[in-house]
């Protein structure tokens, strides 16, 4: 047996994931009949009996959906916890990377994560329309939400099973080092360029947001996010560890620097899922859009308040910069 498998986060882990996945394999039958049957012009005794099981499984299925939200992360931090156990790994970004599965794994986590918010966005437009008009699409969302999070604890037991204990893996420091700066950030851009085009990309979100044009705001917040990620590993990372040759967007999630990287990572991924959401349901009845922008702006300037600090603050007490 992998003796990973021996470890307390990991057994707390796998115990958890699979509960919530027999909560959800439960609800996935129901909503099947759901869907087959559901009538809501209908004053029948199926249709009534439809009503009640929707109103219990909706309840199975959010308990369920909130659950995973906080499995997420401590998924991370069990991955973490893993590096006295795998030679050569300094955090999480070593054990993703020691095999084929770990990066594919996280990133469906991250698109799952994008779904449950979808679906609770869903379910409560849903909830608040007298003749439930979004009931169908919501359990049919939801078939295929299940249909992705049997496919991601597939790929969990993989990446676990095939996570080496007995061969070293590569470190942060080789996979996010200072010779791998120029070939890994996009566009050629070198770290100064980076940062002008990232605060350029978030006052242009700002601009969108309160101009609530949606699909710019979509545009440049994809584009604001996918640059935040190498300007946060190659450049705002060094300042949070106050090493110009410590370069890695998962150290920051240790206690040692009081798990930050928490925040940092949900109020970037916040403001882009809000962002999404703008366009996803702008022809959907009873959503307050202009809160959908404010929530966008408020997290993104969170975001950006936040790497930003580590900088100001390393300046005002060092009086020079990394």
């Amino acid at each position: 047996m992998n003796n990973l498998f021996l470890s307390n986060e990991i057994i707390i882990l796998l115990f958890s994931q699979i509960v919530i996945y027999f909560l959800l394999f439960i609800s996935f039958f129901i909503s099947i009949q759901i869907l087959k049957n559901w009538d809501y012009t209908k004053s029948n005794s199926l249709q009534y009996n439809l009503e009640k099981k929707a109103y219990l499984v909706i309840l199975i299925i959010s308990f369920a959906l909130f659950s995973k939200i906080f499995t997420f992360f401590y998924f991370i931090y069990s991955i973490d916890s893993l590096t006295f156990l795998v030679h050569g790994a300094m955090c999480a970004a070593g054990i993703f990377s020691s095999n084929d599965f770990g990066n594919f794994s996280l990133v469906l986590k991250v698109i799952n994560l994008f779904f449950i918010g979808f679906w609770i966005i869903l379910n409560y437009l849903d909830l608040k329309q007298k003749d439930y008009k979004y009931t169908k699409l919501k359990f049919s969302f939801f078939i295929i939400i299940f249909v992705l999070f049997s496919v991601e604890l597939i790929l969990d037991l993989y990446f676990l099973i095939n996570i080496p204990t007995k061969e070293p893996v590569e470190c942060c420091s080789i996979i996010f080092g200072v010779s791998s700066v120029s070939t890994n950030i996009p566009f050629n851009l070198n770290i100064p360029n980076l940062i002008t085009i990232f605060y350029l990309l978030y006052i242009l979100t700002v601009i969108s947001s309160l101009q609530k044009k949606s699909l710019l705001l979509l545009f440049s917040n994809i584009l604001f996010t996918y640059l935040a990620y190498f300007s946060v590993t190659y450049f705002f990372s060094t300042y949070i560890y106050e090493l110009p040759t410590h370069q890695c967007p998962f150290c920051m999630l240790q206690t040692e620097y009081n798990f930050i990287g928490y925040f940092i990572w949900s109020s970037l991924f916040l403001g882009l899922f809000f962002s999404i959401c703008t366009n996803i349901f702008s022809k959907f009845e009873g959503l307050n859009k202009g809160k959908i922008y404010k929530l966008s702006l408020i997290f993104n300037s969170i975001f950006v308040l936040l790497v930003s600090f580590y900088v100001t603050r390393y300046y005002i007490l060092n009086g020079v910069l990394l």
